[in-house]
């Protein structure tokens, strides 16, 4: 038996993906139970199975997969229903979207909900998703004492898009398609891949000051929303 691929690979050092179609049924009825109000279970299958196949692409996912297609999954279903007015929205949301979904968008996102707290909600995406955050973002972080919160790179869906009340684009507005009542920014700052730490601070240290002023546009009384 040839046991080459037809790209010269040997196939037994790459076995396919184990089933995950009974985990993926557990997932689909915790969502169900807690998107009751808004989908049905038929619904909230569709979308697991979709996150999962979304997800499934990038190949560092590994074992961790049932944990981010429940969250990317739990994510596109509330911002769904927020978008339908299925669901109240309590608070202004901000998605932050870059190529990658793994660089500028996410060190954007945790320096917001630092800032923000519970005051705003705040969502990421990528027009061409990374496998994972990029250890510079980590390292940004982790001098101020921050994490990522749980974050990992995922792909931009209509759904996040008609949620948010603010799209910040960071070197991709081209691929975020445009809502009416949506206000859009686009904050022009260098990639990170190949800074040097200290340019990459900078380029912390200036989202840091655009995102307080957008935290206190929205923060503020006089702010309303649809």
């Amino acid at each position: 038996m040839d046991e080459q691929s037809p790209l010269g690979r040997d196939r037994r050092a790459a076995p396919p993906l184990r089933d995950i179609s009974p985990v993926l049924e557990r997932i689909t009825a915790r969502l169900a139970a807690r998107h009751s109000r808004a989908f049905s279970q038929e619904t909230v299958e569709r979308y697991v199975e979709e996150c999962s196949w979304l997800l499934s692409a990038k190949a560092r996912v590994g074992t961790h997969l049932p944990v981010l297609v429940e969250r990317f999954a739990d994510q596109r279903l509330g911002a769904l229903a927020r978008g339908m007015g299925l669901s109240p929205k309590a608070v202004p949301e901000v998605l932050f979207v870059c190529t990658e979904n793994a660089g500028r968008s996410q060190l954007a996102a945790a320096l917001m909900r630092h800032r923000a707290g519970d005051g705003v909600r705040v969502l990421t995406a990528g027009s061409e998703p990374g496998p994972t955050i990029a250890p510079v973002v980590l390292q940004l972080l982790a001098e101020q004492g921050l994490d990522p919160d749980g974050e990992f790179p995922k792909p931009l869906t209509n759904e996040v898009v008609t949620a948010a009340d603010v799209v910040v684009t960071l070197g991709c507005g081209d691929a975020c398609p445009v809502r009416p009542g949506r206000r859009y920014l686009d904050w022009d700052l260098p990639d990170l891949t190949g800074l040097d730490i200290e340019t990459a601070r900078a380029v912390r240290d200036a989202l840091g000051t655009r995102i307080d002023v957008l935290v206190g546009e929205l923060m503020s009384p006089n702010v309303s929303r649809a």
